[in-house]
């Protein structure tokens, strides 16, 4: 199998261009994107966690009578 890399970006919507002429007429490809993750960009997790506490349907959580444990509830693990 043949392997090429391509340096490219992406335009201002996200959508990637690619300009290259494979020779290959009428033929099914298989591409590969890597996308390099940047610390600065907000990760999936956090975006998934904002959105589960803003989510009305969990608001009965915030009353007095969901909260039935304490800290001295349980058990400690020792594993």
């Amino acid at each position: 199998m043949k392997a090429i890399e391509i340096n490219t970006k992406t335009d201002k919507n996200g959508h990637l261009k690619l300009n290259y002429a494979l020779n290959k007429k009428n033929r099914n490809v298989r591409v590969l994107i890597l996308v390099d993750e940047n610390n600065d960009e907000i990760d999936e997790e956090k975006k998934w966690l904002d959105a589960v506490s803003s989510n009305p349907a969990f608001d009965f959580l915030n009353e007095p009578s969901e909260n039935v444990y304490s800290l001295s509830d349980g058990e400690p693990l020792d594993d």
